[in-house]
């Protein structure tokens, strides 16, 4: 991976409390909103924002105009995206991208979601998924149970495929549960604010292989949005130049997705791993150098296998990380200090620029009681089955 060309800094972040299906405003409304936000908080107006990149993916096209408008008619350009749940992330990679080849000087990336109650699902049945690949390879692995979510078969399968290898007990995925819970009532963003015990955790009802209701992440409406501009437009204008994005990846599946036999892999922990190394190359820094993470922890299995695709603990070590307190604070690294998709809540669309803004504000030093102290080097993983990941490493100045 080549080293980045020139400097993109991330000058502006912004998100609307994010809720629950039927709580929320039409998608027009959040998106413009959670756009508008980013611009205050850059300082810029949108007559200066060059090129749009907006997320979602339950929504007809061109609904990245429908939400944009809402901020200004400006003529510009305006490209909707849609990667699954890395959509979000995709959005940011692409606006960074325009900035850092000189494209541009200024660009947005906006996310949203208005989701609907209860598990994901396609939105035809008259042509082949997009998913059929993956399902098929899970079921050859695994099997179907007709009874659970197909998400959460892929996720709590990569969690029986763990505790196969390594033999760690099912309430360690529990306990991630707990932290997320723990974190997210510092957030007034967040949409589960109430902490829960390791009890309540696995007394909750059974989903799949080790997950229960509390470890997999709700359907959640919500928007979030980043302003990215060159050093050189930020000087001109005056902006915040301590937040630069240091490094970016996006990766997608290989073969060892469909033919490993690990369900692991299937579920993304190849396009992860890497992500993350390619990024850590181009930055010239290790895992061992980060102070806070935002992971994607759609379920906690996935959270789990994560650390160690990062590289945030050693193959067979999750557990070992998280008896030792070392994902939280007070440990080596903290991980999800906003609650993450557990707690904060998952807007398909919106959850890589969520991510991106609360990672903002921890190295801006704005997170108030989530801020991880001294935090200088911050790293985000945003995962879309289908698929695609997207890593990126942030820089305080």
């Amino acid at each position: 991976m080549r080293p980045m060309q020139r400097a993109v800094h991330v000058v502006g972040v912004g998100m609307i409390p994010f809720t629950k299906p039927g709580a929320s405003e039409p998608y027009p409304a959040m998106g413009a909103r959670a756009a508008q936000l980013a611009l205050q908080d850059a300082g810029v107006a949108y007559a200066e924002v060059q090129q749009a990149y907006v997320g979602y993916v339950y929504g007809d096209s061109t609904a990245g105009q429908a939400a944009i408008y809402g901020v200004g008619l400006t003529g510009i350009p305006v490209f909707n995206v849609n990667n699954n749940c890395a959509t979000g992330s995709s959005a940011l990679y692409l606006a960074r991208q325009a900035v850092e080849s000189g494209m541009v000087e200024c660009a947005i990336a906006l996310g949203f979601e208005q989701m609907q109650p209860g598990a994901l699902k396609g939105a035809w049945d008259d042509r082949p998924s997009p998913m059929a690949r993956f399902a098929d390879t899970m079921v050859a692995h695994q099997g179907l149970d007709a009874a659970a979510p197909r998400a959460a078969q892929f996720f709590g399968g990569a969690g029986l495929d763990y505790m196969k290898q390594h033999g760690i007990r099912a309430d360690t995925f529990g306990r991630i549960s707990v932290k997320a819970r723990q974190h997210a009532a510092r957030n007034p963003l967040a949409v589960f604010r109430q902490t829960l015990t390791l009890d309540e955790v696995m007394a909750s009802p059974q989903v799949f292989g080790p997950l229960t209701r509390y470890q997999c992440c709700p359907p959640t409406c919500g928007a979030a949005a980043a302003v990215l501009c060159s050093a050189e437009f930020a000087r001109k204008h005056g902006l915040d130049r301590r937040v630069t994005i240091a490094a970016q990846a996006m990766t997608t599946d290989t073969a060892s997705t469909f033919d490993s036999g690990d369900m692991r892999r299937v579920v993304g922990y190849d396009m992860s791993a890497a992500a993350a190394r390619q990024v850590y190359e181009t930055a010239g820094v290790g895992p061992e150098d980060v102070q806070v993470v935002e992971l994607h922890d759609c379920f906690t299995a996935n959270e789990l296998i994560t650390y160690e695709a990062l590289g945030l603990a050693p193959e067979g070590g999750a557990e070992k990380f998280i008896l030792d307190g070392d994902n939280t604070y007070g440990g080596r690294v903290v991980t999800n200090p906003s609650g993450g998709l557990l707690s904060k809540g998952h807007p398909l669309g919106a959850t890589g620029l969520a991510q991106c803004a609360e990672l903002t504000w921890q190295l801006r030093g704005q997170a108030g009681e989530r801020q991880v102290e001294g935090a200088r080097l911050a790293l985000q993983h945003n995962l879309g089955l289908g698929g695609a990941c997207v890593v990126t490493l942030y820089q305080a100045a």
